[in-house]
């Protein structure tokens, strides 16, 4: 095989990589603000209970 090729593959799997990379952060950023928002929403239940 020419070393072309294998430079090539190389690339083609760094990128692969790195996509895989950033898609995977971005989950746990969205995780993170859902649990965040789940919080704040919990914690307006429980003002709301109180309040009754």
């Amino acid at each position: 095989m020419d070393q072309r090729n294998f430079l090539y593959m190389f690339y083609g799997f760094a990128a692969a990589w790195a996509i895989l990379a950033l898609y995977v952060l971005t989950l746990v950023a969205r995780e993170r603000r859902l649990r965040s928002q789940i919080q704040t929403l919990q914690r307006m239940l429980e003002e709301k209970e109180q309040n009754k």
